[in-house]
């Protein structure tokens, strides 16, 4: 049987390469995505090769990328043009196979060990050529990680992100993987560095030769996939994308919002008034996809230190229903802390997990009301019919309007859906 040819393409320094291809006065220019100040996400989300050289780094505010790179240039997001080049690159990459799968706006596996032949039978002269026509058709530079596997494969492309090409093969995996940082490989987060560090494992080739204790007692389950994915190990294949959604089919596990509120929330009023907003966000979401969830789960970061922590509460029925998923966010937060000035939030996430299908039977709680429960959940489905057809602004809740700024966002239209990670 041949050995899989799986490469993942990786679009290099993408939200900002595509603003200088849009516009060609930006082009040598030290440009950087951010979001806008007055609204208190002004954090830099992405830098071009000009502005790295310059020491500008992804999450650092506009102001510390500016004292480095006083001649920095800021754009905002453009979401619609990312997802338009975001599409085209792989349409680039169906022209190869029909396995491509997407991960990230920016980055997509594909698998052409079954078409290899019909392209010379050259993974590497593929790999340019995909390299080259992006460059051509898009304007934009692609790094590319040729392997057997998709660790690896992302693994090869991480190690170049100046438009080249990394090949890893079984004969070269231990000199070009093994010495790595272990953080370098996909889902060895901050944490989980630390971890491997202060137990003396530094590079990915020490992850390799971990012992099962050690995995067992420190990581749990994810510790020897881990130890197989430092190996090589990796059998999980790359799943066809449905051209209509630009995307492949997940199963959901959560749906979720998070905003940072354009002023500190000094009181309760205020928190609830996000809390209703990402609340009707999140449900209307949930209905959409034709789930109830079990478990309620809020985060909050602090004005004062910008600490964060988050609190969560599984109820006895599922439910779907805004009101419910508000209330109980709500009631996580006063349980967390006072919802006063001294203890000011500056952003919120709401999220609903623990998901069952709509069409699943529910057990009516004993000391409920079963009828109202559906009576409100047709009502829900009213608005989000209306909200559908004429927008998501023309039905507001009174509680969402107690706050003039945060009344005018449209949440759910501005959230958003990144596509979920590795593991599902």
């Amino acid at each position: 049987m041949r050995e899989r040819v799986i490469m993942h393409i990786d679009m290099n320094a993408f939200y900002a390469s595509v603003a200088q291809h849009l516009n060609p006065r930006l082009r040598g220019k030290a440009v950087a995505v951010a979001g806008d100040p007055e609204r208190r996400s002004g954090i830099i989300l992405a830098k071009s090769r000009e502005a790295k050289a310059a020491g500008v780094k992804t999450a650092e505010a506009i102001w510390q990328a500016k004292r480095k790179c006083p001649e920095l240039v800021i754009v905002p997001p453009d979401y619609d043009a990312y997802k338009r080049y975001s599409r085209l690159a792989r349409m680039i990459c169906c022209d190869y196979t029909d396995l491509v799968e997407p991960f990230g706006l920016d980055e997509s596996w594909i698998d052409v060990t079954g078409s290899l032949d019909l392209f010379g039978g050259d993974a590497m002269l593929v790999a340019q050529e995909i390299s080259e026509r992006v460059k051509d058709e898009l304007g934009l530079t692609v790094s590319v990680g040729v392997s057997w596997n998709k660790v690896f494969a992302k693994l090869g492309s991480d190690t170049d992100p100046g438009d080249g090409i990394v090949r890893i093969t079984r004969d070269n995996f231990r000199d070009i993987a093994w010495p790595m940082d272990a953080s370098e490989m996909i889902y060895v987060g901050p944490a989980t560095a630390r971890k491997l560090k202060a137990a003396g494992y530094l590079t990915i080739g020490d992850l390799a030769h971990a012992g099962d204790y050690f995995l067992d007692r420190r990581f749990g389950k994810i510790g020897r996939m881990l130890r197989s994915f430092a190996r090589g190990e990796d059998p999980s294949p790359v799943r066809v994308m449905d051209p209509a959604k630009a995307d492949v089919d997940y199963a959901i596990k959560g749906i979720g919002n998070g905003l940072t509120a354009p002023h500190d929330l000094e009181c309760e009023s205020d928190v609830k008034a996000l809390v209703w907003l990402l609340a009707e966000s999140v449900s209307q979401r949930m209905r959409e996809s034709r789930f109830r969830c079990r478990t309620i789960s809020v985060g909050a970061r602090r004005a004062a230190d910008l600490m964060g922590y988050s609190r969560q509460t599984t109820l006895r029925v599922p439910t779907c229903l805004t009101k419910d998923v508000a209330n109980t966010a709500m009631d996580l937060l006063r349980a967390a802390q006072p919802l006063d000035e001294g203890h000011a939030i500056r952003a919120i996430h709401v999220r609903a997990t623990n998901l069952v299908p709509m069409e699943q039977p529910v057990q009516p709680d004993l000391f409920g009301d079963a009828e109202a429960t559906l009576r409100y959940e047709k009502l829900d489905m009213a608005v989000d019919e209306l909200r559908r057809r004429f927008g998501n602004k023309c039905v507001h809740r009174a509680v969402e309007l107690t706050d003039e700024v945060m009344g005018g966002l449209d949440i759910k239209r501005d959230n958003t859906v990144h596509p979920v990670g590795f593991l599902r």
